[in-house]
């Protein structure tokens, strides 16, 4: 079996622009990967036309050695751009194997080690500005079946925090923790805002409210910050969505950064070096929780992951999206009473595409505003819930 041609589809997401990868071979099976990069698809898309070139003519069955020698032979190394078009290749790749085989991912990576994964709920707050607004968004969310909820109660602060400014957070997240009570796990994210002295003291004030973790609580590129917020903090600090392969992650294991790592499949590297930094942070009995706010296909492979990987611990995911994604593929996801999401079975990573779907939304430029809106919407007003909740067990 050869590639004979790898293309990309941009689909519309309202918060973003998905990217969809094929690789296609001579054998007529085509494998699927995602390579969304919020603000940057056009970017990424010229880095896959690149790789397409590299890749063309090679047997795609040969996924370490693809992989091995486009980084090796590549002079820039890491960051977003290159590492989002290798992540994604590598995921078709795995894609095609297992079609090939007729068997889910899964089994290529070992076998499953469970039907189901711990998922918490993200993009459920949208529009919501007072306690009482995430209050009740909180209260219809865990209705739904998430015993999970993960939001950024912090505005557009940029490296610190006021007193005032704190009060209101605190406020917020005081109304969802009344709303749900202590059963419903809080997960409080801090997209890389604050300096080391601001983020322990959010670290310690939050910490009232008993959440999972204090996720990017300081810019991801100073290692020593994070590792002084980590000593300080309270809370259980996680990070690792802006890292890219085994390099960037090591150094923080080594250093106990972290309490749980959250490698994107999407942008990290790939499947098989997701599963790599996974038994990295588990020598540390470090948690893994990969980053996923993403479309159906890195859903897909991070479910995979999931069913693999002893020491995955939570699935991200967006509680509702645009209404179109349940229509341009097949993906339905089941959410059970526990707050669960069951790992598909399907061959491959389990997703096919609709093309005219596709082709009814085009990209459209979403530049990101986490530090120009104080508070901003991340979902149209028409969304919809892509989980078959009757089949809920």
């Amino acid at each position: 079996m050869k590639i004979i041609s790898v293309d990309t589809l941009v689909v519309d997401f309202y918060r973003t622009n998905l990217v969809l990868v094929r690789v296609h071979t001579d054998e007529g099976i085509v494998g699927l990967g995602e390579a969304t990069l919020e603000g940057k698809e056009r970017a990424v898309q010229g880095a896959i036309a690149e790789v397409a070139e590299a890749v063309v003519g090679l047997d795609p069955t040969s996924i370490s050695k693809i992989v091995y020698e486009l980084a090796r032979d590549w002079y820039w190394r890491g960051g977003p751009v290159i590492m989002t078009a290798l992540s994604a290749l590598e995921m078709a790749l795995w894609d095609i194997s297992a079609r090939e085989l007729d068997v889910p991912v899964s089994r290529l990576l070992g076998g499953a080690t469970r039907d189901r994964v711990r998922a918490y709920a993200n993009g459920w707050f949208s529009g919501a500005v007072t306690p009482e607004d995430y209050a009740a968004a909180a209260r219809r969310t865990v209705r739904t079946g998430f015993r999970g909820l993960k939001w950024d109660p912090f505005e557009n602060y940029d490296l610190t925090i006021t007193t005032r400014q704190l009060d209101r957070v605190l406020a917020q997240i005081d109304a969802v923790r009344g709303a749900v009570g202590r059963d419903v796990e809080l997960f409080i994210e801090g997209h890389g805002r604050f300096d080391v002295r601001h983020a322990i003291k959010v670290a310690k004030e939050i910490a009232q409210f008993d959440p999972v973790w204090f996720e990017e609580p300081c810019p991801p590129d100073n290692l020593d910050a994070l590792v002084d917020i980590r000593r300080a903090s309270p809370v259980p600090i996680a990070a690792g969505e802006r890292w890219y392969g085994r390099q960037g992650f090591a150094p923080a294991l080594a250093r106990q950064a972290v309490d749980f790592v959250q490698p994107d499949v999407t942008h990290a590297g790939g499947i098989a070096e997701l599963a790599f930094i996974s038994t990295l942070a588990a020598t540390s009995y470090v948690g893994f929780a990969p980053h996923n706010p993403s479309g159906p296909l890195s859903t897909a492979a991070t479910l995979q992951l999931g069913a693999t990987l002893p020491n995955f611990r939570y699935l991200e995911i967006m509680a509702t999206d645009v209404p179109w994604r349940p229509e341009i593929t097949n993906e339905r996801l089941v959410l059970t009473e526990e707050g669960d999401v069951l790992v598909p079975t399907g061959v491959g990573l389990g997703i096919e595409l609709d093309l005219a779907a596709i082709e009814q939304h085009p990209f459209t430029p979403h530049p990101m505003r986490m530090f120009r809106d104080a508070v901003y919407d991340i979902r149209p007003r028409d969304e919809r819930s892509f989980f078959n909740l009757e089949s809920a067990s």
